[in-house]
C-alpha cells in the first residue's frame, strides 16, 4: 500500500507555470510504474504523464499529446516525490490533477490538487 499527498496547485494565468508535487509514505524503488491524471469539471478523469522506473535513477516517461512539450514529469525515488512541471499553461488545462501509483494490479490514488488557469 502507499498514500499520496498531492501539493503545488493554485490559480496561474495562461502562459504561466506551475510545479506539482506528489509525496509517497514509501520509498518509489519499488513502485515501478507513477503518473499524473487529471479531472475538468463534468469530464472523465484522463491520462497526463506516466515516469515508469522503480528500481533505477532513469525513468522512461509518456505523455498525453495536448501536454507534450509543456509539461515534464520526473521522479525521485530516494526522496519519495513524484514531480509534474507544467509551462506554458492553458485554459484547457484546468482540472483536479491526481498523483497516482500502481502497484501490482492495484491503482492508488491521492486526494487531488486544483490547478485553475485563467486570466
Amino acid at each position: 500500500q502507499v498514500q499520496l499527498v498531492e501539493s503545488g496547485g493554485g490559480l496561474v494565468q495562461p502562459g504561466g507555470s506551475l510545479r506539482l508535487s506528489c509525496a509517497a509514505s514509501r520509498s518509489l524503488f519499488s513502485i515501478n510504474v507513477m503518473g499524473w491524471y487529471r479531472q475538468a469539471p463534468g469530464k472523465e478523469r484522463e491520462f497526463v504523464a506516466t515516469a515508469t522506473g522503480g528500481g533505477s535513477t532513469y525513468s522512461l516517461t509518456n505523455y498525453r499529446a495536448s501536454v507534450q512539450g509543456r509539461f515534464t514529469i520526473s521522479r525521485d525515488n530516494a526522496d519519495q516525490k513524484l514531480y509534474l512541471q507544467m509551462n506554458s499553461l492553458k485554459v484547457e488545462d484546468t482540472a483536479v490533477y491526481y498523483c497516482n501509483a500502481v502497484i501490482g494490479s492495484v491503482n492508488y490514488w491521492g486526494q487531488g490538487t486544483q490547478v485553475t488557469v485563467s486570466s
